[in-house]
């Protein structure tokens, strides 16, 4: 799974831009989503990783985020176990959605603590846009 982070904020954005961040449904500076691995999905990725944060996440780091971050869809049910719910959604044997387990499929962060240094890109700048691999759980942990 991959986690994406917006980073860049509204003003300005192309529109075709704009269209790509709803449909990965962050729509807001500091909102993350987290996807599995498909060729559309990593087309859409691509086309938005100017204004995006993104790398790979492993099932803690999913659990994590779940139990810090997670909100219902529906008030009144309760959300099972964030391990148990990490669990499943990397299991590929069945495709389940976030809303199955009622938790909203996006979540609202934090700045970053110590702030961003630079948005510039990742690899060229130390800067915090484009892919991060496997240091995106550094900057998730920072959101929290």
């Amino acid at each position: 799974m991959k986690l994406v982070i917006r980073i860049a904020g509204q003003i300005g954005i192309d529109e075709r831009i704009k269209e790509t961040l709803d449909r990965l449904r962050i729509r807001k500076k500091f909102a993350c989503v987290a996807i599995r691995d498909s060729p559309e999905n990593m087309g859409m990725i691509e086309k938005v990783r100017n204004f995006v944060a993104y790398g790979d996440i492993d099932k803690e780091t999913l659990a994590l985020l779940i139990e810090k971050r997670g909100r219902k869809v529906d008030k009144t049910k309760k959300i099972e176990k964030a391990e148990k719910i990490a669990e499943e959604m990397f299991s590929g044997k069945i495709e389940k959605r976030f809303e199955d387990f009622n938790i909203k499929p996006f979540f609202a962060m934090h700045p970053p603590r110590k702030g961003i240094d630079s948005k510039i890109h990742y690899p060229r700048a130390k800067g915090v846009l484009g892919n991060h691999g496997n240091k995106i759980k550094e900057l998730m942990e920072r959101m929290l």
